[in-house]
């Protein structure tokens, strides 16, 4: 082989390995930046999720998350004070504020988009993206605690500001409806004032009941408990007034004597035989009653 050849198969090689090459995931949006070593940064294409792309020596590509995402916010169902975050979340549970006002915490669920259009995707990349390098785990997760977690917790406040905490906590569908609506209005109105552009759209937020602090958690165990105990006693009042009622109707047609000893004949404490000569004979029952 002479010189020349070798020249020729080491620029071959150079420019074969200087190549980049962008291959988002099916769920991964990309986008390419010419970036060579003799010509400035500057915008080149999106690259569609699934399909690879193959640029210039020295061009760069960036990855982000396209389609449905999530941003969960919830407690470790195995600790009991309800603080600490779950560890598959990514963010604890969130305080809010009612109308009345008392403070509750609440876990949930935030569903979005990151933008599919290329030209606001090279804005979010540019404006955003570098600066939190989100094509990584780590700054995609610490960019989401800032863009999604603080609108969300605004939100939170603002709309749970118009609902009384009871409204909330009870079992009131419509009430619920309509407060996770203007959360995800509110979050909307937040994340476009934060973000200067809606980098993110399609949003639904869904929210499980709020719960108030503990000592109102006991309160209304309490409050509940003594509900249920008022409802016992009233039974068991209404029960003693009709067997009253019942002995008093006996007392007036048997006399007295005559109603203890039907009284006694229906406990079991005695009993009444009457014999084929009419006889009547009470002997007390030893196997059943006092």
């Amino acid at each position: 082989m002479n010189h020349r050849t070798v020249v020729a198969s080491l620029a071959a090689a150079l420019l074969v390995t200087g190549c980049s090459v962008t291959i988002p995931e099916p769920d991964q949006k990309g986008i390419v930046y010419d970036a060579g070593m003799f010509s400035d940064t500057t915008f080149q294409n999106c690259v569609e999720p699934g399909v690879r792309d193959v640029s210039g020596w020295g061009d760069k590509g960036y990855v982000y998350p396209a389609g449905q995402r999530t941003f969960e916010f919830a407690a470790d169902p195995n600790d009991p004070s309800g603080v600490r975050t779950k560890p598959d979340a990514e963010a604890g549970p969130l305080t809010m504020w009612t109308k009345d006002p008392l403070e509750m915490r609440v876990s949930g669920v935030v569903t979005f988009s990151l933008t599919s259009d290329c030209k606001t995707l090279r804005q979010f990349h540019e404006q955003i993206g570098l600066k939190y390098e989100a094509d990584t785990d780590a700054g995609w997760s610490k960019l989401l605690s800032v863009y999604i977690g603080q609108p969300l917790d605004r939100a939170l406040d603002a709309a749970s500001k118009e609902f009384a905490w009871r409204d909330l906590t009870y079992a009131n569908p419509q009430a619920k409806q309509q407060w996770e609506t203007k959360v995800a209005e509110y979050m909307g109105q937040f994340l476009r004032e934060q973000g200067g552009t809606a980098f993110f759209d399609r949003f639904s937020v869904t929210l499980q009941q709020p719960q108030p602090p503990l000592k109102v958690r006991e309160a209304m165990a309490a409050v509940q408990q003594a509900q249920e105990e008022n409802t016992a006693q009233k039974a068991k009042n209404e029960k003693a007034r009709t067997e009253l009622e019942a002995i008093k109707a006996l007392k007036d047609v048997l006399g007295a004597q005559g109603a203890v000893m039907w009284q006694a004949v229906k406990d079991g404490r005695i009993q009444i035989i009457v014999s084929d000569s009419g006889q009547i004979n009470v002997t007390p029952n030893r196997s059943g009653g006092n």
